[in-house]
């Protein structure tokens, strides 16, 4: 399940009736026990047996062992992070009961059997309590890392294709299904790509010795937070738990959070339910016009048709998630500021997707600047830039997807970066002076916009096209060749 219309209005009734009958200091615990349910009612139905309880349960207990593995080393379960972690065992415990709910009634696509969900729960509770026990007092830096790669494995084995396929085989197998129909969407484990990039984000803040403290309740509410589970944006954890803390000050009906909170949900529906899905219908590249549209000038109207669709598509979920957000009592970061305007590709990249864009260049480009720069012989600055910015848009790239083209995708944004760099950095003394030539300024703005723009909109080719194939097959129709 996605943020359909139906989805909406249950986040707005809910919201609605949280802020106006909860009382302040049950605010917190609502959240999590809402985001719970919430995790599990937007996983989609999936053709492995189990699977969609499954999946959102690990996520689940992913939390709660990247957590254990986080809080200082020197703090003690407190009596809020015990009553947590009875809820989450509880929640998932109950999530297991909607076996026994008739199926057009179920909100959880087919749990197991409840008994051997309470055992499996209570082994792998006592497992996690005693691992993570002993690495946390003993080898903190060594389990933290070990557990990054895990959860980079975990991010692997679902984005690539062929590993998809080989768990899915498995999976089908030991469930006793058909392995000949194993597919990478029988693993659609939907908000995995966000809850990993926060999780990795705690991950390398506590290494750095940055991370705040945190309760399991805060931390669970920051990596399930439902408006944000499924499209973003990537909150950074320290906002979200002063958003968090704030909640008990918050009057429930505020006139004027209300009244932001429609709007940016209204825009938000408006923006995705009526231009985006309007521009997909036939008025946006797809693979298949793409292939067989002949006429340039046509497959250039589509090609901005889908630039447009995916701006809508994508700023228009973030718009769903901040109104949302606000009925809640938590303010997301923005994620959309008219990315499309910007008249350098470095802008863009601050405006386009700016929370993912903003945790790449943490984690990605500034480790390993840094990591380039203590190296002997160090590389020169201008390559250490390159192959940092190239490294992080491939990143980016791969993040969507473990395929060519998306890789392609991260190449072309990552050296359309480092052209871009050297350009201003040269030019930078040429450019003060422009200011001073109002006329010239506004021709060499407008300029710089158009090429801005179309070079994000080419680059689009690599990233909806399936095969590097069809996408240079593309090029060559647009040109006219």
């Amino acid at each position: 399940m996605t943020f359909d219309l139906t989805t909406i209005a249950v986040f707005i009734a809910v919201g609605t009736l949280y802020a106006a009958f909860l009382p302040e200091q049950w605010r917190g615990w609502a959240l999590l026990v809402g985001s719970v349910f919430a995790i599990y009612w937007l996983q989609p139905p999936l053709p492995i047996r189990f699977s969609a309880y499954l999946l959102q349960t690990a996520v689940l207990l992913l939390v709660i062992i990247s957590w254990q593995l986080t809080r200082p080393a020197e703090s003690r379960l407190s009596q809020e992070d015990k009553r947590t972690l009875a809820l989450l065992f509880g929640l998932m415990l109950a999530a297991a009961l909607f076996r026994f709910v008739p199926l057009e009634y179920r909100i959880i696509d087919r749990p197991p059997n409840f008994l051997v969900t309470a055992v499996s729960l209570l082994i792998i509770g006592f497992i996690t309590a005693a691992i993570t026990t002993t690495f946390r007092k003993k080898t903190r830096h060594t389990a933290l890392t070990g557990w990054l790669l895990i959860l980079i494995g975990l991010f692997i084995l679902i984005k690539w294709e062929p590993a998809a396929i080989f768990v899915s085989r498995q999976w089908r197998l030991r469930m006793g299904q058909d392995g000949s129909l194993a597919s990478s969407a029988n693993l659609a484990w939907i908000g995995f790509s966000y809850v990993a990039f926060r999780l990795i984000h705690t991950i390398r803040d506590r290494q750095s010795g940055i991370l705040p403290a945190l309760s399991l309740r805060e931390y669970s509410n920051y990596i399930l937070f439902a408006p944000a589970y499924i499209a973003g944006p990537i909150d950074r954890v320290e906002h979200f738990a002063k958003e968090l803390r704030a909640l008990p000050a918050i009057h429930g009906l505020a006139a004027p959070r209300f009244g932001e909170a429609g709007q940016r949900i209204a825009i938000g529906t408006f923006k995705k339910f009526v231009i985006a899905d309007t521009l997909a219908q036939g008025m946006s590249l797809t693979a298949v016009n793409a292939a067989q549209g002949e006429s340039t000038g046509m497959l250039w109207l589509l090609l901005y048709g889908y630039a447009l669709r995916l701006y809508f598509d994508f700023s228009g979920y973030t718009d769903i998630a901040i109104g949302i957000g606000l009925l809640f009592g938590v303010r997301l970061p923005e994620n959309f500021r008219r990315p499309y305007f910007q008249t350098n590709i470095t802008t863009f990249w601050q405006n386009w997707h700016a929370t993912l864009s903003a945790w790449a260049r943490t984690y990605v480009f500034s480790p390993l600047s840094r990591a380039l720069l203590q190296r002997k012989p160090r590389p020169s600055t201008t390559l250490i830039v390159f192959i940092a910015q190239l490294v992080t848009m491939i990143t980016i790239g791969l993040w969507h997807g473990f395929t060519w083209t998306y890789f392609i995708w991260g190449v072309w944004h990552g050296t359309g970066l480092f052209i871009h760099k050297q350009w201003s950095g040269r030019t930078r003394k040429w450019y003060r002076g422009l200011k001073a030539k109002p006329r010239q300024l506004r021709a060499w703005t407008l300029f710089s916009w158009f090429l801005t723009f179309h070079f994000v909109l080419l680059g689009w080719v690599w990233f909806l096209l399936p095969t590097p194939a069809s996408a240079i097959e593309l090029f060559g129709k647009l040109f006219g060749n």
